[in-house]
């Protein structure tokens, strides 16, 4: 039900956003001299073709061990988006396959971790049938919501020898992505309501509509159900996976399944993807993290050789200037369903105001004089509500990677101090509206008296809508 509540709001986004095809078949990718690329298809989940390459040293040697990258969030992301990690990962010796992300049945409002791993575990036997890999020495690499699918994967399949994850969470994913993007908005220079409230409050209502996947997916079992060596790599400046939280996470719940061969380490000047970054996880540079591939190939050849170390920490301590905090489902009276109703209500008692003051016109009626307080409870109102909803959900489009709020003043988007000031305005012209009408009632037609009910009536409902959304907090 909140489903097809919310999915005009849904439609209304998909159409400014482009449509993801189905993953066509990448061109091979250009690699280096020193290493070879072979490639390969293989069945996804419900029989869906994937394509890939494999990537080896040109002098491989036999029985070599062999790793299956598993993408972060993307729609059809394409192999070539972790050649860098490919490549450094082949010169340390092991084959590498990459492979185009499924489109079809995953996008920005649907997926589901459990098919993404069954695509994965597809790649595994895949890598595992290649000439000179030992199929006793292959595992699963897994970056950012690779790190929900890669545990799923390694929890059902013995054929997965180790698990490497980077920039990994051991919390929910709507409580994650919640601290991500109020961390990209402090790191622009926002701070007050619409960090602490307004964002929190808005990714609530998508999950209950049903515009957020997997938003209360709970890792912690599938972690514990792991009993292959794990190493665990976070950049110290991650600004999309709480760096100081994420860890500990992994390790109690690694230990409860009574797995203690588990590697973390913390790289600096490193981002979410460990990649390099000069601005604290801004920006990523396309190289990797000095000693990260190095890493990986030294860590997977001890644990393929009988040598998992056990229970290790090293690196520099990450940077995560704000802690995660719950996000619990929404309560009846602030459902999706209910905000559907307000933001309709709001819209319609707004715009038809000057709407029905057009069709008198038009139809030669005469003319009601027009109270500025109406007109500005009219215009203030549907700006404000069209504009902050408008602004939100660019912010939740922007949100993924790094927030890009707009300029700022005072630690509020200018853009936003801008709404908030139209909201303060609409509730003065409330006041002012339902003193007018109260006085002039007697003496107004019975039309106009709807007409400025159905007004008032929106500039109401405005008042605790706005103060949910923080747009009447200072």
């Amino acid at each position: 039900m909140r489903r097809s509540l919310l999915a005009v709001v849904a439609a209304l986004f998909l159409l400014a956003t482009p449509a993801a095809a189905v993953a066509a078949t990448e061109p091979p990718p250009a690699v280096p001299p020193d290493l070879k690329a072979t490639e390969v298809s293989f069945r996804g989940e419900g029989g869906l073709t994937l394509h890939g390459t494999v990537l080896s040293p040109a002098s491989a040697k036999p029985a070599r061990p062999g790793i299956v990258l598993v993408h972060g969030a993307g729609t059809a992301t394409p192999r070539t988006k972790l050649l860098n990690e490919a490549v450094g990962f082949a010169r340390q010796g092991l084959s590498v396959l990459i492979y185009d992300k499924r489109s079809e049945g995953y996008s920005l409002f649907q997926r589901s971790y459990s098919q993404l791993a069954d695509d994965a575990l597809g790649g595994v036997a895949a890598l595992r049938s290649q000439p000179g890999v030992d199929p006793a020495k292959v595992g699963i690499w897994g970056l950012s919501e690779g790190g929900w699918v890669a545990p799923i994967a390694a929890s059902r399949s013995k054929d997965i020898a180790f698990v490497v994850l980077v920039g990994a969470n051991s919390l929910r994913p709507l409580r994650q992505q919640t601290w991500a993007v109020a961390a990209g908005l402090r790191k622009a220079g926002v701070s007050g309501p619409l960090v602490d409230r307004t964002e929190l409050n808005l990714y609530r209502t998508l999950a209950d509509g049903g515009m957020f996947p997997e938003p209360y997916y709970d890792p912690e079992p599938t972690i514990a159900a792991v009993h292959q060596p794990l190493l665990g790599i976070w950049g110290v400046h991650d600004l999309l996976t709480p760096p100081r939280e994420s860890p500990p996470g992994f390790a109690k719940a690694l230990e409860k399944g009574g797995n203690r061969h588990y590697t973390f380490r913390f790289f600096p000047d490193a981002d979410h993807a460990a990649h390099l970054t000069p601005d604290g996880g801004v920006t990523r540079l396309p190289e990797l993290a000095p000693g990260y591939a190095e890493l990986v190939g030294s860590w997977v050849r001890d644990v393929t050789a009988g040598r998992p170390p056990v229970a290790q920490t090293s690196g520099p301590a990450p940077v995560q200037e704000s802690l995660t905090v719950p996000v619990d489902p929404p309560a009846r009276w602030e459902s999706a369903p209910v905000q559907l109703a307000a933001l309709v209500l709001l819209v319609v008692a707004f715009a038809a105001y000057p709407l029905i003051a057009l069709v008198r016109r038009l139809r030669g009626g005469s003319r009601v004089p027009v109270s500025r307080a109406a007109r500005l409870l009219s215009a203030g109102g549907l700006a404000t509500v069209l504009g902050s909803f408008s602004y939100l959900f660019y912010l939740v489009m922007t949100g993924g990677k790094l927030a890009a709020p707009g300029p700022v003043l005072a630690g509020r988007p200018l853009i936003w101090l801008a709404l908030q000031a139209l909201a303060v305005a609409s509730v003065v012209a409330t006041v002012l509206t339902a003193l007018a009408w109260r006085r002039d009632r007697g003496s107004v037609a019975r039309g106009e008296r709807v007409r400025l009910g159905l007004l008032l009536t929106g500039g109401l409902v405005f008042i605790p809508w706005a103060l949910y959304w923080g747009l009447l907090l200072p």
